[in-house]
C-alpha cells in the first residue's frame, strides 16, 4: 500500500513538472515579440530621436528583436551616426529591412543597412548612392588632377613647386570627407561579415545596387516578401552582439508597431526643410503686418511663435549661410520698399535675393534635405503679388490730392471777415487765417488760396464775386 501511494505521489510531482515546465515553454513563445519601427523618409535629428529612444527602450519593454522598416533617400551625417552607434550597442538584435517594394535605402540608408544585425530588402526595392554630399556645395570630384606625375617630377627637379591653390585645399577636403566615410562602410561591413569590396563603388562611385544583385555579392542577408516571413527566415541565425553571438528564435513571434508621439512627430514635421521654410515666412510676414498696424497683436504673436520655430528647426538642419544670406537680404530689400517705396527698384532686386536664397537654402536633395519647387515658385508668386499690391497702393496715394498739413488749404475757399484793402483775415476751413490781397475785398466776400507764406495765405476773389 505504501509503495502505491508513493508511486502516485511521483507520477502526481512528475506530471505537475512538466506541466509547469509545458507552461513556462509555452509562455515564453507567445510573449515572444517583435518591435516595429518605421523610418519613411529623410534621416534627420527627428527621426534619429524617435529611433534612438526606441532601440534603447526595447530590453526593458521586453522586445526580443527590433524590426527596422526603411524607406529613405538618405539623410543627415550626424543623425545617420546617433543611430548607427545605437544599433551596434543595441543588446536587442536590429534587422533592418527596406519595405514595401519600390522604396529604397539610399546615401544614409545603406549605412544603416550594414550596421544591422540583420540585413534584408523586399523585392522591387534598391540601395547605394552612399557618396557623401556637402550640404555647402562640394567640389566637383571628376576635376582632373592637374599635379604633376612621378616621371614629370623626376624628369624636371629644378622646378620650384608652386603654392596650392583654393581648389586644391577643396579637393584635399573632399578626399578626407570621401575616404573617411569609406572606411565608416568598411568597418560595418567587417563587424557583420558582409561585402567589402561593393563599399569603394558605393561611395566612391555613388554605385546602387538591386535587392537581387545586393543578395548575390552578399551586401544583404536575405529577401523577404514581407515582415512576417523575414521572422520566419531568421530563425536560429547567428548574430553579433556587445553580449557575444546570439542565435535568433523568432518562432512564433509577434510583431508590434510602435507609433511616434506627438512631440516626436512635432520635431520630425519642423526639421523638413519645407515646413522650417514656411514658418520662417509665416514669422517675418507676421512681424511685417504688425509693422503695418501695431496694436493688433494676433500677426505679430503668430509671427513670433513661427519664428522661434523656424529658427529651432535651422539650427538642427545644415543650411547654407550664403543662401540665408541673400534670403535675408531679400526680406530686408521688401520690407524697405513696402515702408519707402522705390517704384520696384528695390522690390525686384528683394525678389531675386529672395528667389536665389530659397533655391539654395536646402539644395541638396540627394540627402532629402531640399525644398521642393513648387513652393519656392508659389512663395515667390505671392511675394510679387505683395509687392504689386503695395507698389500701386503708393501710386495711388502719390496721385491723390493732399488731405492734411498746410498743402490741404491750396485751392480751398474761404469767406471775407470784415472790409480790408491789402492785408486782413478770411475764415477757412473752420479757422481764422492771415492772408494778403492784390485787390481790395469786402465782408462776406469768397475767395480762393492761391499760395501759403508761413502761416500767411494768398488769397484771390474767385468768379462767384463776379457780377
Amino acid at each position: 500500500m505504501k509503495r502505491l501511494v508513493a508511486l502516485l505521489l511521483s507520477s502526481a510531482l512528475l506530471l505537475l513538472a512538466c506541466s509547469t515546465t509545458f507552461a513556462l515553454f509555452s509562455n515564453e513563445q507567445t510573449s515572444s515579440k517583435a518591435k516595429l519601427l518605421i523610418l519613411d523618409g529623410s534621416v534627420n535629428p527627428g527621426t534619429a530621436h524617435f529611433l534612438v529612444t526606441n532601440i534603447q527602450s526595447a530590453e526593458t519593454e521586453g522586445y526580443h528583436l527590433i524590426i527596422l522598416q526603411m524607406n529613405t533617400p538618405g539623410g543627415l551625417d550626424l543623425a545617420m551616426r546617433d543611430i548607427i552607434r545605437e544599433i551596434l550597442s543595441s543588446k536587442v538584435p536590429v534587422a533592418t529591412y527596406v519595405y514595401p517594394p519600390g522604396s529604397r535605402a539610399a546615401s544614409a540608408g545603406t549605412y544603416i543597412l550594414y550596421a544591422s544585425h540583420i540585413s534584408s530588402m523586399a523585392p522591387a526595392t534598391n540601395l547605394g548612392a552612399a557618396t557623401p554630399v556637402s550640404i555647402g556645395g562640394m567640389p566637383n570630384p571628376s576635376e582632373p588632377d592637374s599635379s604633376p606625375k612621378k616621371d614629370e617630377q623626376e624628369e624636371k627637379p629644378q622646378q620650384e613647386e608652386k603654392p596650392k591653390s583654393p581648389n586644391s585645399n577643396q579637393n584635399a577636403m573632399h578626399k578626407k570627407i570621401i575616404n573617411d566615410a569609406e572606411a565608416y562602410l568598411r568597418g560595418l561591413a567587417a563587424y557583420h561579415g558582409r561585402n567589402i569590396d561593393w563599399v569603394k563603388n558605393a561611395v566612391r562611385e555613388g554605385e546602387s545596387l538591386t535587392s537581387k544583385e545586393a543578395l548575390d555579392i552578399g551586401v544583404i542577408d536575405l529577401i523577404a516578401e514581407s515582415p512576417e516571413q523575414l521572422l520566419s527566415k531568421i530563425h536560429q541565425r547567428q548574430v553579433r552582439l556587445p553580449t557575444g553571438l546570439k542565435i535568433l528564435n523568432t518562432n512564433g513571434m509577434t510583431i508590434v508597431q510602435v507609433e511616434p508621439s506627438w512631440h516626436m512627430d512635432l520635431l520630425s514635421i519642423i526639421s523638413d526643410p519645407n515646413i522650417a521654410y514656411i514658418l520662417l515666412l509665416f514669422g517675418i510676414y507676421g512681424l511685417i503686418f504688425e509693422g503695418y498696424n501695431p496694436g493688433t497683436f494676433v500677426p505679430g504673436v503668430i509671427g513670433a511663435i513661427c519664428l522661434l520655430l523656424a529658427f529651432y528647426a535651422l539650427q538642427i538642419l545644415p543650411i547654407n549661410y550664403v543662401a540665408a544670406g541673400l534670403l535675408v537680404l531679400g526680406i530686408a530689400l521688401l520690407v524697405v520698399e513696402a515702408f519707402a517705396p522705390s517704384f520696384g527698384i528695390l522690390g525686384i532686386g528683394g525678389i531675386i535675393a529672395f528667389l536665389f536664397g530659397s533655391f539654395l537654402l536646402f539644395n541638396e536633395p540627394e540627402t532629402g534635405i531640399a525644398i521642393a519647387m513648387p513652393i519656392l515658385l508659389s512663395v515667390t508668386i505671392i511675394s510679387v503679388i505683395l509687392l504689386s499690391f503695395v507698389l500701386s497702393l503708393a501710386l495711388r496715394a502719390r496721385q491723390r490730392p493732399v488731405v492734411s498739413g498746410r498743402e490741404e488749404l491750396l485751392n480751398e475757399v474761404g469767406i471775407v471777415q470784415y472790409d480790408f484793402v491789402d492785408e486782413g483775415w478770411v475764415h477757412i476751413c473752420g479757422e481764422r487765417w492771415k492772408c494778403r490781397s492784390d485787390v481790395p475785398l469786402k465782408s462776406g466776400q469768397t475767395v480762393k488760396v492761391i499760395a501759403i507764406d508761413d502761416l500767411e495765405l494768398t488769397v484771390v476773389p474767385t468768379n462767384e464775386n463776379s457780377t
